[in-house]
């Protein structure tokens, strides 16, 4: 876990303060100023649960997405879809993984140049060990309660669907506005 600050003041509450005066009235500034720090410590709480595993958080949540599959295993293409990270990231993070005993990569058979990365025993165990860890501090989260993180999931969800990362009529189940369930659609949703 990260060290405390432990300021006597709220440094973005004043660097709000001065930008007012600088440059006038600019609430996005403090909005996205609190949001990369609240990232940090949430980051930092969350891999110090995890890393006793030998795992960071990345490498976590590519475990997790490992045990939604149906067959405990995803082309590495989807791996990066789901988790919305670049290629070369999902390469390394599964690389970690198998190196640690906690994912086997094999050949695609449906595709002859993609590989195919499946959770062992091990990694859900882990998984599991990880994921009741994290459950049992709220994933970071404990100073807010159930409604309240609904409220920032809520909040959140519009900047997401503007950089779109999925269509606004999708929910979180795998269903959309439509009616059409997730093995009706094209690929990239969660939990195939």
């Amino acid at each position: 876990m990260s060290k405390p600050l432990s300021l006597t003041f709220d440094p973005i509450a004043r660097a709000d303060e001065l930008w007012k005066q600088r440059w006038g009235s600019v609430p996005s500034m403090a909005a996205i100023t609190s949001i990369m720090r609240a990232q940090q410590i949430l980051l930092a709480q969350v891999d110090a649960v995890v890393k006793p595993y030998g795992l960071t958080f990345a490498r976590y949540e590519a475990l997790v997405l490992l045990t939604f599959s149906r067959a405990g295993e995803l082309p590495m293409s989807k791996i990066g879809e789901r988790l919305m990270v670049h290629p070369t990231s999902v390469t390394n993070t599964v690389d970690r993984l198998q190196k640690s005993g906690l994912v086997a990569k094999r050949p695609n058979p449906e595709d002859g140049r993609g590989i195919l990365a499946s959770i062992t025993d091990r990694g859900r165990e882990v998984c599991e060990a990880a994921t009741r860890e994290l459950m049992a501090v709220d994933f970071g989260l404990s100073v807010y309660d159930a409604e309240e993180c609904g409220e920032i999931f809520s909040m959140l969800r519009p900047l997401r669907i503007a950089a779109e990362d999925f269509s606004s009529g999708t929910g979180g189940t795998g269903e959309s506005s439509g009616g059409r369930r997730a093995a009706d659609r094209p690929s990239g949703s969660a939990g195939e």
